[in-house]
C-alpha cells in the first residue's frame, strides 16, 4: 500500500548515504534512528532542508532524523523502501536491520565511533523504548485509579478496580519478562529465550521466598547494601532483594547480554538435528542460576547505590530537595538532546520498587512545560509563517509530553528561547523538590502524566499533584514572559 511518506524516506535514504550505508534503523516516539556504517558521509544540512524534517542529530552513537509524532509512518515507509527489490528487513517490531542480506556492505567505510557512554544509552534507548508506551499507559491508568478511589467513584475492593488494576500493575510487576523480550532483541538471540529469563525473575516461588522462608544469614552486613538470603544454590547464598526482581530493569538485561553470548556460542556449535533444544535449553540452565547467585545482586548493588547517593542529597536539611529538583530541571532538556535522560528510567523504576514512590527526580516533570510555553510564546510573537506553521503543533505535542518538536524545530535553533526553558525549569524544578512532590508509579510526561502523582494509599491524597501543578506554573509563567520579552524574528524570517 502507497504510503504518502515514500517520497520522503527515499529522500533521507539516499541522503544517508544510501542503503550500503545503513546498518540498523528504528524509531522512537519522535525521531528515527539510523546506525551507519560513516556518519560523515550523511548529508545533514540536506535531510533538515527537506519538508517533514525538524532536525538531525548526531547522539548515541546513532544518526537521529527528528520528524514529529508521525514518526511511526515515515518509519514504515522507510523500511518499505529498504526492503524494495526483496531485502530482508531483519528484526521486527521497533527495529529493522538493513543490509544484513542481500548487497555487501561497504568494506571502504569507516566504522563509526562508539564510546562506553554512546553503547550504554543505545542499549538502554533500544531496550527500553518498545516498552514505553505500555508503561505509560500502565502508569497513567493506576494514577486514573488512584484518582477514582480518592473522590470515592471506585472501591479498592471492587470487581471493577481489580479487572483494571491486573494490566495497570501487571504490566509493572512483570517488566522483566517485558524487557527480556526486547533485550534479546537488541541482542540478537531468540526472544523467547530472554523473556524466560525474564519469567525466571518473576517466579512466584522466587519473588515470595523472603517472606515464605526463614533467613539462613546475610551478605554486606552493616553496610546499606545489607541484604538476606533465604535459600541456596548447592551450598551457595541465593541473595536478592525484599521484593524479588519483578518491576526490576538492570538484572534482565545484563543476564539477557550474558545469555546472548553463551546463545550464540552454542548456535555456532551445536549440531544442527539438536541445535533447536539444546541451546536455548543450557542457555537458560546456565543463565538463570547465575544471575540469582551474582548478577542479580551486583545489579541490584549498583542500581541502590545511584538511587542511594540521588537519595542522599536529597535529604539534605532544607535544601536538599531544592537541589536537586532545579538540578535536574535545568540539565533534564540537555540530557533529552544526548540521550543521556534514559539513564534517570531505571533509578525511577528502582525507587518505585522498593520505596513505592519516587522523590527525587520529581524536579524533571516541569520541563516539557517550559518548553511548551516558550514555544507558545514564539508562536504568539513570531511573523514567520513557516514558523507558526511548525511552532503550534510543536506545543501542542509538548502540553501531553512530547518535547523534541519544541527542542529541535524552535526553542533550539534560536538558542535564547532554550536557554530560558532551562532557567525556568530549574526553578518550577527547586520549588517542586523543595515540595517533596512524589510520583507513586511510571507513566507519560505531560498533562496525562499528573494523575500518577495522586498518592494510592489516600494520606497524601492529591497534595502532590497540587503543588505539582504551581510547580508547572512558575515554570511556564517564567519561561513564556522570558521568551516573549526576548525573542525577535531575523530580518529574513519576518519577510518570509
Amino acid at each position: 500500500m502507497a504510503n504518502k511518506y515514500d517520497g520522503l524516506a527515499r529522500s533521507i535514504i539516499a541522503a544517508v548515504g544510501g542503503k550500503a550505508n545503513i546498518e540498523d534503523t528504528k524509531h522512537c516516539i519522535t525521531r528515527l534512528r539510523f546506525t551507519l556504517k560513516d556518519e560523515s558521509a550523511a548529508d545533514d544540512a540536506g535531510i533538515e532542508a527537506m519538508d517533514g524534517v525538524v532536525k538531525v542529530m548526531h547522539a548515541g552513537g546513532q544518526y537521529q532524523v527528528v520528524i514529529g509524532t508521525h514518526v511511526g509512518e515515515v518509519f514504515e515507509a522507510v523500511i518499505d523502501a529498504l526492503e524494495h527489490g526483496g531485502e530482508p528487513a531483519g528484526a521486527e517490531g521497533g527495529e529493522r536491520i538493513a543490509g544484513e542480506a542481500g548487497e555487501p556492505a561497504a568494506q571502504a567505510a569507516p566504522a563509526h565511533k562508539k564510546t562506553f557512554v554512546n553503547v550504554a544509552i543505545d542499549l538502554i534507548s533500544g531496550i527500553l523504548q518498545p516498552v514505553l508506551p505500555v508503561l505509560a499507559a500502565g502508569g497513567m491508568t493506576k494514577g486514573l485509579l488512584s484518582l477514582a478511589v480518592f473522590f470515592g467513584w471506585l472501591s479498592k475492593d471492587s470487581g471493577t478496580y481489580t479487572v483494571i488494576c491486573s494490566f495497570a500493575d501487571g504490566i509493572f510487576y512483570f517488566l522483566p519478562i517485558f524487557l527480556g523480550l526486547t533485550a534479546a532483541r537488541k541482542f540478537k538471540i531468540n526472544e523467547f529465550v530472554g523473556a524466560a529469563i525474564g519469567a525466571s525473575l518473576c517466579f512466584p516461588a522466587m519473588v515470595n521466598i523472603a517472606s515464605t522462608a526463614d533467613a539462613l544469614g546475610s551478605v554486606l552486613t552493616g553496610t546499606p547494601f545489607e541484604m538476606s538470603y533465604h535459600a541456596t544454590f548447592f551450598g551457595l547464598p541465593i541473595v536478592m532483594p525484599q521484593s524479588g526482581y519483578t518491576s526490576s530493569v538492570i538484572p534482565v538485561v545484563l543476564a539477557v547480554w550474558f545469555a546472548s553470548v553463551i546463545y550464540k556460542k552454542l548456535e555456532a556449535s551445536t549440531p544442527s538435528a539438536v541445535r533447536f533444544f539444546i541451546v536455548p535449553m543450557v542457555t537458560l540452565l546456565v543463565t538463570v542460576p547465575l544471575t540469582y547467585l551474582a548478577i542479580g545482586p551486583v545489579a541490584s548493588i549498583v542500581t541502590n547505590g545511584l538511587s542511594l547517593l540521588l537519595q542522599s542529597i536529597y535529604e539534605i536539611p532544607m535544601v536538599g530537595g531544592l537541589l536537586c529538583g532545579a538540578f535536574l530541571g535545568g540539565v533534564y532538556q540537555v540530557m533529552v538532546i544526548f540521550g543521556l535522560h534514559w539513564a534517570c528510567v531505571p533509578i525511577v523504576l528502582t525507587n518505585l520498587s522498593v520505596l513505592g514512590f519516587d522523590a527525587v527526580l520529581s524536579g524533571r516533570e516541569v520541563c516539557t512545560f517550559a518548553q511548551t510555553a516558550a514555544t507558545f510564546a514564539i508562536f504568539l510573537k513570531t511573523k514567520n509563517a513557516k514558523l507558526k506553521q511548525i511552532a503550534l503543533p510543536a506545543a501542542i505535542a509538548g502540553f501531553f509530553g512530547t518535547t523534541e518538536p519544541c527542542i529541535y524545530g524552535v526553542t533550539l535553533p534560536k538558542k535564547t528561547p532554550f536557554i530560558i526553558s532551562c532557567i525556568a525549569s530549574a526553578i518550577g524544578g527547586g520549588f517542586v523538590g523543595l515540595m517533596g512532590v512524589k510520583k507513586f508509579t511510571s507513566g507519560f510526561t505531560g498533562i496525562l502524566g499528573l494523575p500518577i502523582f495522586v498518592d494510592p494509599s489516600g494520606v497524601e491524597g492529591i497534595t502532590n499533584v497540587i503543588w505539582l501543578s504551581v510547580g508547572i506554573l512558575i515554570t511556564m509563567a517564567i519561561s513564556f514572559v522570558g521568551t516573549w520579552l526576548t525573542y525577535r524574528d531575523d530580518e529574513v524570517e519576518a519577510s518570509a
